[in-house]
């Protein structure tokens, strides 16, 4: 017995699901600043240094490109900042971490090493995250 099925009807495409870290809320901010700091400073561990490294000091490697893909990344740290209200003595502050990360991480050679030891990217979401305790509690993680 053939049993004929209804034409298929265009499906329409369905918005995203609200759980994505796509929003403009405090919860869904932190968890892209937090994920894009660790994409950029601790993705491997370097074995004999104990010492974990990210896409800030990899691309440091390349000259002049590397360290300006990772200084638009840091930058876009400070956008997401300046979404959630930071103040603009914090953001002046953010970029001026991005800007001394830049700067000598262009140097070659000296600026690979700075890259592993002056990390911008954390200090910023250090700051980031005390602003998001103090003013959105309800996004608090407690890590263990």
């Amino acid at each position: 017995m053939d049993v004929q099925r209804p034409a298929a009807r265009p499906r329409r495409l369905d918005p995203l699901p609200a759980d994505l870290p796509l929003g403009t809320d405090p919860v869904s901010i932190r968890r892209r600043v937090e994920a894009l700091e660790r994409l950029l400073e601790g993705i491997v561990e370097i074995p004999v240094l104990r010492r974990k490294v990210g896409l800030d000091a990899i691309a440091g490697v390349i000259p002049v490109a590397g360290d300006l893909l990772t200084a638009a990344m840091g930058l876009y740290l400070v956008w997401e900042a300046r979404n959630l209200g930071l103040p603009r003595w914090q953001l002046w502050r953010m970029m001026a971490n991005v800007g001394i990360d830049t700067a000598i991480g262009a140097v070659p050679l000296a600026g690979d090493l700075f890259d592993l030891l002056y990390r911008s990217n954390t200090r910023n979401l250090r700051i980031i995250r005390k602003h998001l305790d103090r003013h959105h509690p309800a996004t608090r993680v407690i890590e263990s």
